[in-house]
């Protein structure tokens, strides 16, 4: 491998610097991250200088801040890898309701720092998920039955472009690239932050209800009904099978327990809430949590690892849920399923994530009414490959009721791109992709790629990027 030299200000890690393990890890240590390089921007303008640095040397260049979702990325020879989790500096604007969150950011740190001005974002079930990739995917909120997707809640976002230039693309400028990036994913530069809209919310009342795993099936049951009963948009719920292992790190009131578990968060009242679950709770839970809470608590609602373990985990959208389908899942993944998974969850989706609004991105709503994801630990090769053909055959058991379009933020497996938006944003993502990086410099996860340079000559006016710095 040819000696490469870091740019000054920027951290330049190679295989031969002892911290390199640790550089190139993935949140999910069963991805084996093997890059050209990994570079540790620290601002903005180190993240310009390591593209340029890449560009200099005819490599690409993939941006990661918590190192979510590496499973589909593929194999990175010949690419640097931008880690951003050293800019994480947020800011909050409580007049304009906005919060401002560099590259680098969880979504902890902007709930906590919004909190304190009683404001909430539409964040992520897990505080440990990274602000950028969550939002450019789209953004599944507990609260975004109420208040849509995370990425159509998007004031602005700052990038570096593959030929090294500051751009900052909002409504007004830019608004092609704008519209490309709220929901079409990290292939058209690296973010270096975001700026956000947030809501003036202290409050909810959630929690979750609780039965042995051999309640499962009546309990999947009601919850379906629930469902499809003409909830409020302010109310949002999940169903989950759980099988925890028998690990330290697990908390000793669930080690080694099998659950069936229903999470809820409400916007409205309590007694609208009890209303809704009396069917629920009439199955008698062995444990029920469900009160008036903080906002900030919704991060751990989910109670979704805090530190990276190593896994397998695979995600589908349903347009439906019937009788037969909740059977089917009850089958494959209740009490009596010979199952590695540690969870297999369904979130009620619909509301307003599924409407299309005018001034919505790339992906303008959620055309499904419930996601699904399963997942389990995968501590060795072996046990990798056992818990993938778990996850492959709830997939295949609730297949006969999959909606569409994929979403891509539950797409662990590598999809065809078509699948993730209606077909005439996908055309335009392509266009946009062609003007701003024609030679694919930058990867994503989920790649798209950029119409050839004869195709793209029809690409919207006003879609190339506007510098607002110097070329590094």
């Amino acid at each position: 491998m040819p000696t490469l030299t870091a740019p000054p200000a920027t951290a330049i890690l190679t295989p031969a610097d002892p911290r390199w393990d640790d550089a190139r890890q993935a949140w999910n240590l069963a991805v084996d991250q093997r890059p050209a390089a990994v570079a540790v921007p620290g601002s903005a303008d180190a993240a310009a200088a390591a593209v340029g640095f890449a560009r200099r040397r005819g490599l690409r260049v993939a941006a990661q801040g918590t190192g979510h979702g590496a499973a589909t990325l593929g194999p990175l020879a010949g690419t640097v890898l931008i880690k951003t989790h050293a800019m994480r500096r947020v800011s909050i604007d409580p007049d304009a309701r906005t919060a401002r969150a560099e590259a680098g950011a969880r979504w902890g740190d902007v709930v906590e720092a919004a909190a304190r001005h009683g404001l909430a974002a539409l964040a992520g079930s897990s505080s440990n998920v990274g602000v950028a990739g969550y939002t450019l995917g789209g953004g599944m909120s507990w609260l975004g039955r109420a208040y849509g997707l995370s990425a159509n809640n998007v004031e602005a976002i700052e990038l570096v472009t593959a030929d090294g230039r500051f751009v900052r693309a909002d409504a007004c400028s830019e608004p092609d690239l704008f519209w490309a990036l709220r929901g079409g994913g990290g292939s058209f530069g690296v973010v270096t932050a975001i700026e956000l809209r947030l809501f003036p919310i202290r409050e909810v009342y959630g929690g979750s209800l609780w039965w042995p795993i051999v309640a499962g099936e009546s309990v999947l049951q009601a919850w379906r009904e629930l469902t499809q009963s003409g909830v409020p948009a302010e109310f949002t719920t999940s169903f989950r099978f759980l099988r925890f292992p028998r690990l330290p790190e697990i908390p000793e009131r669930v080690r080694g327990r099998w659950l069936a578990v229903v999470d809820v968060v409400h916007l409205g009242t309590p007694a609208e809430a009890d209303r809704l679950l009396a069917p629920l709770r009439a199955l008698g839970p062995v444990d029920d949590t469900i009160q008036t809470m903080p906002v900030r608590a919704l991060s751990h609602l989910h109670s979704d690892p805090g530190h990276p373990v190593p896994g397998v985990g695979d995600g589908l959208m349903l347009s439906s849920l019937t009788p037969e389908a909740a059977g089917a899942m009850t089958r494959v993944a209740g009490a009596g399923a010979a199952s590695l998974l540690t969870t297999v969850e369904l979130r009620h989706a619909g509301g307003e994530m599924r409407r299309v609004r005018p001034g919505n991105g790339a992906l303008a709503a959620v055309q499904a009414d419930y996601a699904l994801f399963a997942a389990g630990t995968a501590p060795t090769p072996d046990a990798a490959r056992a818990v993938a053909g778990g996850v492959a055959a709830v997939k295949s058991a609730m297949t006969p009721w999959a909606a569409s379009q994929m979403y891509l933020n539950i797409a662990e497996t590598r999809c065809d791109p078509r699948g993730f938006w209606t077909a005439p944003a996908y055309d335009r993502l392509r266009r946009i992709k062609a003007a701003v990086d024609p030679g694919d410099m930058i990867r994503s996860n989920h790649p798209i790629p950029p119409f050839p340079a004869a195709e793209a000559a029809g690409q919207p006016h006003g879609a190339g990027p506007r510098a607002l710095g110097p070329v590094h």
